[in-house]
C-alpha cells in the first residue's frame, strides 16, 4: 500500500504548465477534463505506481510552503535538471545524495510550485 495514491498540482496557466512539464520530463501529458477544469495527467505505472495531475481548478492556487511532491526521475535525474531553466522553471536544490534513498533535487516551476524530483541512481 502506498501513503500517496493521486496528487494535483495547481497552475494557473494550464497550457505554460503543461509545456513545461512536457518539456521538462520530455514526454508528452494526456489532458482530460477534471471536476473544476482541464487536468494533464503525469506518467505513472497505473497498476504499480502513484498517480497525479496538473490542475487548473479555478479554486485553488499553485505555490511554494506546502506540501511538497516528488516526482519520480528514476535514470534520468540529471537530464530533467538539464531541461528545467529552458523549460521555464528553475532549480532550488541541485541534486543531492540521501543515502541509500538514492538522489533528490528541488524545482520551482513555471507555476511557483516547489517539487522534488527523485531517482535511485
Amino acid at each position: 500500500m502506498n501513503a500517496i495514491n493521486w496528487f494535483e498540482l495547481f497552475v494557473d496557466d494550464f497550457q505554460r504548465a503543461r509545456k513545461f512539464y512536457e518539456q521538462a520530463l520530455a514526454t508528452p501529458l494526456q489532458v482530460i477534463d477534471g471536476m473544476g477544469g482541464p487536468m494533464a495527467l503525469l506518467p505513472c505505472d497505473p497498476d504499480h505506481g502513484v498517480g497525479g495531475c496538473l490542475s487548473a481548478e479555478q479554486s485553488q492556487r499553485p505555490g511554494g510552503g506546502g506540501t511538497r511532491v516528488y516526482l519520480n526521475t528514476e535514470g534520468q535525474l540529471d537530464e530533467v535538471l538539464d531541461r528545467v531553466p529552458g523549460a521555464g522553471g528553475r532549480i532550488l536544490q541541485t541534486k543531492t545524495e540521501i543515502g541509500c534513498h538514492g538522489f533528490i533535487a528541488l524545482i520551482e516551476d513555471s507555476e511557483g510550485n516547489h517539487v522534488g524530483l527523485h531517482s535511485m541512481s
